[in-house]
């Protein structure tokens, strides 16, 4: 049982384990993996840490290959009222994939919402709203657009234009309702 209040860890590391004991999940992924360190290489060939991804879902043996899931709180509670959070799902969650910081050379990355009061329509409309306002630092090329949702998850996408190599990355957002 998550406490009132989960940071993003906790509840990640919580959907981590959950996913690798269901049998049908295993069946399908070779792994997932909780705060995924992928690796970059200076020009001279040194690897140094890009950072660690929340969760990393690995179809096979390559640890270059993998879809990031990128994990943040959304419409924290406060006392009577509530914060969205949106600003820093997108400025310290999204914006990573726009840098290539994560799924570098890849073409899609994930974003999770954990939204902790349960209201997605009110934390997607925010996030949508963020990523518009912001639209030329996430370079947006086309979205948000709505995906259909999955019992309860809101879901949508965006594309961006990478900043480290001009590629095109597709971002898919889903929104959990905690």
């Amino acid at each position: 049982m998550l406490p009132s209040q989960p940071g993003e860890d906790t509840i990640t590391a919580n959907l981590v384990d959950l996913l690798l004991h269901d049998p049908d999940i295993r069946r399908h992924f070779h792994w997932i993996e909780f705060q995924y360190e992928p690796l970059g290489h200076t020009s001279k060939g040194a690897a140094f840490s890009k950072g660690r991804i929340d969760m990393a879902v690995f179809l096979d043996q390559d640890r270059d290959r993998y879809i990031a899931y990128e994990c943040k709180r959304l419409n924290e509670r406060r006392g009577a009222g509530r914060r969205s959070l949106a600003g820093s799902y997108v400025t310290a969650g999204l914006s990573r994939f726009v840098s290539g910081q994560y799924s570098e050379h890849l073409p899609v990355g994930c974003m999770l919402g954990y939204v902790l009061d349960g209201d997605v329509t009110y934390a997607a409309k925010r996030v949508r709203a963020k990523i518009l306002q912001v639209r030329h630092s996430v370079a947006l090329v086309l979205g948000p657009a709505k995906a259909v949702a999955i019992d309860g998850t809101m879901r949508f996408q965006s594309h961006h234009r990478r900043k480290s190599d001009g590629a095109e990355i597709e971002v898919r957002h889903a929104l959990l309702p905690m």
